[in-house]
C-alpha cells in the first residue's frame, strides 16, 4: 500500500468524500424540490459550501499528532496539496450541478466562498485544533446569512453572501484563503491536549 493511500485512509478521506457527495446530493435535491429549478439562492449556496467544508474538516488532522511532525515527509507541500485537492473536490461537486436544471452558482461565488471558508477552517485547525476548526466558519457564515451587510465594512463581514463581483468580499476571502493555507502548511493542525484524545 502506498504512502499516499495510507495518508488518505488515516485522515478518513474516502469517508469524507462520500459524505460530501451525499451532502451535495441532498442539498441539490432539496433546492430542486423547494425552489422549482434555476440558480439556488445565495443563502442556500453558502450553507451548502459550509456543509462541504465542515465535512473536509475531519481530514485536516491524523490520528497521531507526532506522526504529523516527523521530518520523514515534506509536510508543507503535502498539506498545501491536501487543501488544494479538498478545494478541487468541493468545486467539482458544486459545479457538476451546472449540468442540471437546478444549480449552485454563480461560479464566482462558488469559488470565493469555497476558498475563503476552507482557508478559515485551515486557519482554525492550525490555531484551535482540528476538532474545533469549524466553529468560526459556522458562526461567521450563519451571521452573514442572517444579517445583510451594507457599506464596505458590512460587505467585508458578510463576504460569503455578497455578489460575485464584490471587491471587499473577494479581498476577505482571498486573505482568509492565503492565511489559512500558510498557517496550516507551515504548522499543521494544533496538537491535541490529553483531554481531547478519546
Amino acid at each position: 500500500m502506498s504512502g499516499l493511500t495510507l495518508y488518505a485512509r488515516a485522515r478518513q478521506v474516502p469517508a469524507a468524500l462520500g459524505a460530501a457527495t451525499a451532502g451535495t446530493a441532498v442539498a441539490w435535491l432539496l433546492a430542486t424540490v423547494f425552489s422549482g429549478g434555476g440558480e439556488v439562492s445565495r443563502t442556500v449556496l453558502v450553507l451548502t459550501v459550509l456543509l462541504l467544508v465542515a465535512v473536509v474538516t475531519a481530514t485536516l488532522g491524523g490520528p497521531d499528532d507526532t506522526l504529523d511532525r516527523t521530518a520523514a515527509r515534506p509536510w508543507g507541500w503535502l498539506r498545501m496539496s491536501h487543501l488544494a485537492t479538498a478545494l478541487g473536490c468541493v468545486l467539482v461537486l458544486l459545479l457538476a450541478t451546472l449540468l442540471a436544471g437546478t444549480w449552485f452558482g454563480p461560479l464566482g461565488c462558488v469559488v470565493r466562498d469555497a476558498a475563503g471558508l476552507l482557508g478559515l477552517t485551515a486557519l482554525g485547525a492550525a490555531t484551535a485544533g482540528t476538532p474545533r476548526s469549524w466553529f468560526l466558519p459556522l458562526g461567521w457564515t450563519l451571521g452573514a446569512a442572517a444579517f445583510p451587510g451594507t457599506g464596505t465594512a458590512g460587505e467585508m463581514l458578510t463576504w460569503q453572501t455578497q455578489a460575485p463581483d464584490n471587491r471587499p468580499a473577494a479581498m476577505v476571502a482571498a486573505l482568509l484563503a492565503a492565511a489559512g493555507t500558510a498557517a496550516y502548511a507551515s504548522r499543521g493542525p494544533r496538537r491535541r491536549t490529553s483531554s481531547e484524545h478519546v
